[in-house]
């Protein structure tokens, strides 16, 4: 494909200002236009879907079932979802107060927080974009959104077709690099919402911190799968595990990059991948019938391959490279902490299997590293699962499953510490665009000044006794 035209700084600056000048003037606050927009965002997927899915071919060599399953069906459902629920986000809250502050009329309203910017990456460049967008506008902000240049057939599609479908004095699309993602960051936003990698992740909350921005950020990690082999089917676990981790060709945020097994159930996991391997490649993942995704330039190809011709591990299962960019998804066990595979988040085809004693040495292999977006468990013990949640930090916990998680909008999606902070999907992601504002009305009236005359200067015995009261509480014993 052509090289993508760069949005001109000048053109930037003036899609700023007049989103800016958009949210400034109201006109984006009634929701009868929040839900017209919205169930634009789903006639834009629908009615262009062919279109969406030759991009991510054209990007990522996407399989048509791999561009409906994980984007283009959540899209169309999230924006429905969002219209079907816009009045009950947005209505005020009335939480309840101590009795002496109950005629204060205590409200917390649900308010937009401005014009916004949504930065997104080439993995999965439809739904990383439009997910977060639907909760900007069922907020009530407006947005501008920078996908990534990486994938270019989906970042112009994406910048004609909301053009086309949305309000342009509300949302817009900015096309660039480094040095436009860089200008862009320099402008004053009311949040920002990156998904990504941990470096670049870094520069943006950087560049966020100088403006006082608050932001969101999705980043990823080195996301581990325990199978505990003394409980669960290690049969289906492979099964979903070599699922979870070929989709992309492994270039998801929440792949899991390695497997923790008991070493007496290590032999029989591998069993178990070489036939959910033969099941779902009967001939071979690189044959011209595959399904298999492309890794999605020469450079991360070539660093996978690195990878795999500097582990000092041994490669089981698959590995092989060809020709059009695509790898066998490689399962590689012998694998130690210090290797050159566990240096950082994988992001690709190869799954190492690390061999423990028991489920507390995970546990602990799991601790002594950074905090990652997601822990996959496979077990059908209690203890084993409540060691886990009591035990681990990460931005999600799945019990005996990989990756579908992302299609449960009733639970927040996040990361936390190097995964990332914040979070989205469903209400989350309104939550995200949306500033709890709180609100009190005093009466003034004489009853309600007679309560708070004490508090006037000058200041009396009686009144300091009374505001004293908390100071001579009882606290139970523990």
């Amino acid at each position: 494909m052509a090289s993508l035209k760069y949005t001109p700084k000048q053109h930037i600056t003036e899609i700023h200002t007049r989103l800016s000048k958009t949210f400034r003037e109201g006109r984006i606050l009634p929701l009868e236009y929040r839900r017209k927009q919205l169930l634009q965002v789903a006639r834009l997927i629908q009615e262009n879907s062919d279109s969406i899915m030759a991009s991510l071919k054209a990007d990522l060599g996407r399989h048509p079932f791999e561009a409906i399953l994980p984007e283009l069906g959540p899209m169309v459902s999230s924006a429905l979802h969002a219209v079907e629920n816009l009045d009950k986000w947005n209505s005020p809250e009335k939480p309840q107060v101590e009795a002496w502050r109950s005629g204060w009329d205590t409200t917390i309203f649900k308010a937009p927080k401005g014009a916004v910017l949504i930065i997104s990456p080439w993995n999965f460049p439809w739904v990383l974009t439009i997910l977060p967008l639907i909760g900007a506008i069922a907020a009530g902000c407006t947005c501008l959104i920078k996908p990534s240049e990486h994938a270019k057939a989906s970042a112009a599609l994406m910048a004609k077709l909301i053009l086309q479908y949305l309000d342009p004095d509300a949302y817009a699309v900015c096309l660039g690099a480094i040095e436009e993602t860089t200008y862009v960051l320099s402008l004053k936003w009311d949040h920002i919402f990156y998904t990504g990698s941990t470096s670049v992740g870094r520069i943006i909350a950087e560049a966020a911190a100088k403006q006082l921005t608050p932001v969101t950020l999705e980043l990823g990690g080195q996301s581990p799968v325990f199978v505990d082999g003394d409980s669960t089917n290690i049969e289906i676990a492979a099964r979903r595990i070599l699922w979870g981790k070929q989709q992309n060709a492994g270039q998801v945020c929440i792949a899991p990059n390695h497997v923790f097994v008991q070493e007496q159930h290590e032999s029989a996991l591998v069993e178990a991948f070489k036939k959910a391997y033969d099941s779902f490649w009967p001939k071979g993942p690189l044959d011209s019938s595959s399904e298999m995704a492309p890794v999605v330039n020469t450079q991360h190809y070539q660093r996978d391959k690195s990878l795999l011709s500097r582990t000092k591990g041994k490669v089981v299962i698959g590995g092989q490279a060809g020709q059009d960019l695509r790898i066998e998804p490689a399962i590689v066990t012998g694998v130690k902490l210090d290797d050159p595979l566990m240096e950082e988040e994988i992001f690709g085809p190869i799954l190492p299997i690390i061999p423990v004693a028991n489920v507390d040495a995970a546990i602990s292999h799991i601790q002594s590293g950074s905090t990652p977006l997601v822990i996959y468990v496979f077990t059908e013990k209690e203890e084993t699962k409540n060691k886990f949640v009591q035990r681990t930090q990460s931005g999600q916990l799945i019990l005996n499953e990989t990756f579908a998680q992302v299609a449960v909008y009733e639970i927040p999606f996040g990361g936390q510490g190097q995964s990332g902070y914040g979070s989205y999907l469903g209400k989350y992601s309104f939550d995200t665009f949306t500033h709890q504002r709180g609100y009190i009305n005093v009466p003034a009236d004489a009853r309600t000044e007679g309560l708070l005359q004490g508090r006037y200067p000058p200041y009396s015995a009686p009144a300091l006794e009374f505001f004293s009261q908390a100071l001579k509480a009882k606290i139970p014993d523990a």
